[in-house]
């Protein structure tokens, strides 16, 4: 008897329908066919004590399954309950009425239990697209696969509920969650924020303008500073996400199975912070089956590299297309993703070694030449990607003992989507730009008109400090960012003014 059962694999960030065929006839041999790898393969084992635990078994005759397309690998173990169900329909051991209905996808324990999944996510949304009545999965997975309305979610514990709902001896509710409410009751709940800082009245100053411009930054500065404090609160201060935004941030979460157990829909924008040692297939994502890295895991949020100069230099580098291009390619023999990666970088460094060249108070202790070679660590063209350079000093003891209150994120926040929605109208007909950080260089020479003064103070700027092209194009888009903010249809002497003081990297003070 031919039975079709239907599971899901997973490339990139989107889901393809694996069709498993299995066929059971006269014969005693085991047949896995359609590029499985050795997880799916050694599912027979997982499966046969799985059912022996509730008294079914593997038919004891020649079974072939047929794991189709062909041509696209099948990796993991979510795949035992497909096989497994395909198995029992084909055996008469269960009505196949319902079986080709539903997707069914489930890791199998020995004792018959079932583990979560991964990607369950993109799962859903292609269960959906392709008119399933429903998708059967862990019980851990359903809140997350709920998200997706118009879909019946059936959560099973073990494979004998899988067993009993398929042969109609057992009723399952469908998991139902209202996303529209959970969406609106918890989007924009951060638990930093700008309020506890206080002081570095400056440098929340420059973050407020990366956010409203979606501006790279970097700050320099001693160790204590509060660089990592700011920098933690900035995505308390970034437009709330959109439902699609929230949806495309969850789906890469879900891939990378950083979602956790009963999770549902990612309200906040990420925030994500790899260590220094972190290797540059981990951070922009790929490996022998292709996963998102730190970059797409900050997808719609911040990217946080804290003490940049002790990255390796490679991985710095592997960062400069993604930075352009708001995506990473990752191309293998066979097949090549794309993973999106539209976040703002966020950097930090101390100045030299010892943490206090242009300290206030305390001496540098690094010898000549010291200072330089440690700057030269991030290289020019990463640099050049960053908008903003913002130098952090330390807060004084009066300031840190304040008892006026700071301003709120909430404040800053209005603040910020009023900018950001003077670019959504600026930039309504070109789809592919959102905010003034992503404008190409033609569409800079359009929107950022600057007078006959500005272009004067400009090209001393450029020429004093040694400015590349796109440090032009840089300066110009910040300017335009200060301008929104300031609700002004012109770029004035004092915008720009603004926006060259944050190349601070630039500067000869800097030379070592």
């Amino acid at each position: 008897m031919l039975i079709k059962t239907y599971g899901s694999a997973v490339q990139g960030v989107n889901a393809y329908t694996i069709t498993i065929e299995v066929n059971v006839s006269a014969g005693t041999k085991y047949f896995l066919v359609g590029l499985p790898d050795n997880a799916v393969k050694e599912g027979e084992q997982r499966i046969e004590s799985a059912l022996k635990q509730f008294n079914y078994k593997i038919p004891r005759q020649k079974v072939v399954i047929n794991m189709a397309p062909a041509d696209i690998r099948k990796e993991g173990a979510a795949y035992d309950l497909t096989i497994a169900m395909g198995m029992m329909a084909a055996s008469g051991q269960i009505s196949s009425d319902k079986v080709s209905q539903y997707m069914i996808m489930g890791e199998l324990s020995l004792d018959g239990s079932l583990r979560p999944i991964k990607g369950v996510l993109p799962i859903a949304i292609q269960a959906r697209k392709e008119g399933f009545k429903g998708i059967i999965l862990p019980a851990q997975n359903t809140t997350e696969a709920a998200i997706v309305n118009n879909l019946d979610v059936i959560g099973v514990n073990n494979i004998l509920e899988a067993v009993e709902f398929l042969d109609g001896k057992r009723e399952i509710t469908p998991v139902v969650i209202n996303t529209r409410d959970i969406f609106q009751t918890t989007v924009d709940q951060y638990a930093a924020d700008f309020a506890d800082v206080q002081g570095q009245e400056n440098i929340k100053r420059a973050l407020e303008i990366a956010a409203a411009g979606g501006h790279n930054v970097i700050m320099i500065g001693p160790p204590g500073a509060g660089k990592t404090m700011l920098a933690k609160r900035l995505p308390s201060i970034l437009p709330p996400l959109s439902m699609h935004e929230a949806l495309e941030t969850t789906k890469i979460h879900s891939v990378a199975g950083k979602l956790g157990e009963a999770a549902s829909l990612l309200t906040t924008r990420p925030y994500r912070s790899p260590h220094h040692t972190i290797s540059d297939v981990a951070l922009v994502g790929g490996g022998s089956n292709p996963q998102p890295g730190e970059i797409s895991l900050a997808h719609n949020g911040v990217l946080f590299l804290d003490e940049l100069p002790e990255f390796k230099r490679t991985v710095l580098e592997v960062m400069r297309q993604p930075l352009e291009e708001r995506r990473v390619t990752i191309a293998r023999a066979k097949t090549s993703l794309d993973f999106p990666a539209n976040f703002m970088l966020v950097a930090s460094m101390n100045p030299c070694p010892c943490g206090y060249y242009n300290h206030p108070d305390k001496e540098c202790v690094c010898g000549p030449g010291v200072v330089q070679r440690y700057l030269n660590k991030v290289s020019g063209p990463l640099l050049d990607r960053i908008d903003l350079h913002v130098e952090v000093t330390p807060v004084t003891f009066d300031e840190m003992t304040a008892t006026r209150k700071a301003e709120d994120s909430a404040s800053v926040r209005e603040r910020v989507e009023q900018a950001r929605k003077l670019q959504i109208e600026r930039f309504k007909d070109t789809p592919q730009v959102h905010s003034n950080a992503m404008m190409p260089s033609q569409m800079v020479k359009e929107v950022c008109q600057i007078s006959e003064a500005g272009r004067t103070l400009l090209k001393t700027a450029m020429e004093r400090l040694g400015l590349s092209a796109r440090a032009y194009d840089r300066i110009l888009k910040v300017s335009r960012t200060i301008a929104d903010l300031a609700g002004t249809d012109t770029i004035k002497i004092e915008h720009l003014a603004e926006a060259i003081q944050y190349r601070s990297l630039d500067r000869e003070g800097w030379a070592g």
